[in-house]
């Protein structure tokens, strides 16, 4: 079974952030995170949710339109 609170090294293994960067983070509540007491734990869950999130949608590749002119 598949523990659903993280700890900061799990989380940092999981999504490839420091403990630093995800200390920062949670500090300025850039992340969602779960207190339980002292403990700072991250719900697995919401943290899926919240990578899905931020994640940025491809555009649509840029096509180059060149107008073709008739000489007289």
């Amino acid at each position: 079974m598949t523990r659903r609170l993280l700890n900061i090294q799990e989380v940092a293994e999981y999504t490839g952030l420091s403990p630093h960067t995800l200390y920062t983070m949670v500090s300025q509540r850039r992340i969602p995170f779960v207190k339980l007491g002292r403990l700072t734990k991250f719900d697995r869950y919401e943290l899926d949710r919240w990578i899905t999130s931020q994640s940025v949608k491809a555009r649509r590749p840029f096509s180059v339109s060149i107008p073709l002119f008739h000489g007289s």
